[in-house]
């Protein structure tokens, strides 16, 4: 049995300047406790890497908010003006990636992969600073891996042993970046017996998670 800790708990093995890969997809299935916990307790000078910051007062954007980012790398801002404003007012540092590139550097990350090849980006001003390389005649740039310190998940349910299953959209990122950091912290809205969770249904196993939240 994986046993679970407190919300207060997870957030102080977060060490201020943490690199955190966090779940979401416009703030749905991003991790709002472990977040709010992250504002509570004033870690600051994070590097986060996610999908997008959501919007003002939801998921990363509190983050945002309350001035704890030094770094972002996401594919998208355009949804919080907040972040863009912090972004031109040079209070945060911002690396666009696109969606599909970024979300196979994470994958790269988790699988032991020094990076990707992609035709995205050549001849653009995001080919600046990259390699390119040609295979049968075309040309790629590579994309480095991306992997983070920690990763924040959230899941619909959960054995005590930590397997994690998602639904619907929460399952974009969250499952690929449960693989691709040091130490994985998960928050469930339900958390079962080992064997009410089907096998088939298992997406996250739990041999990666090292910490599930308690829910009260």
């Amino acid at each position: 049995m994986k046993k679970t800790i407190s919300i207060e708990d997870a957030c102080h093995s977060i060490p201020d300047g943490a690199s955190l890969l966090i779940g979401g997809f416009l703030g749905v299935g991003t991790p709002e406790r472990l977040v709010d916990q992250l504002v509570a307790q004033g870690r600051g000078n994070l590097t986060v890497i996610a999908n997008d910051t959501a919007t003002p007062g939801k998921g990363i954007g509190k983050l945002v908010a309350a001035g704890l980012v030094k770094k972002l790398i996401v594919s998208h801002i355009g949804l919080n003006p907040e972040t863009q404003r912090r972004m031109i007012a040079g209070e945060i540092a911002v690396d666009l990636v696109p969606q599909g590139t970024l979300i196979e550097r994470i994958r790269a990350g988790g699988y032991g992969l020094g990076g990707i090849l992609t035709p995205t980006g050549v001849g653009t001003l995001a080919e600046e600073g990259k390699r390119r390389i040609e295979v049968a005649g075309k040309p790629y740039l590579l994309e480095t891996a991306l992997r983070a310190d920690f990763a924040l998940v959230h899941a619909f349910v959960a054995d005590y042993i930590g397997n994690l299953s998602y639904v619907l959209t929460a399952r974009n990122f969250n499952s690929v970046m449960a693989m691709a950091a040091d130490t994985v912290i998960a928050t469930v809205d339900h958390i079962v017996p080992v064997g009410v969770l089907s096998p088939d249904h298992v997406v996250t196993p739990g041999v990666v998670v090292d910490h599930l939240v308690a829910n009260r």
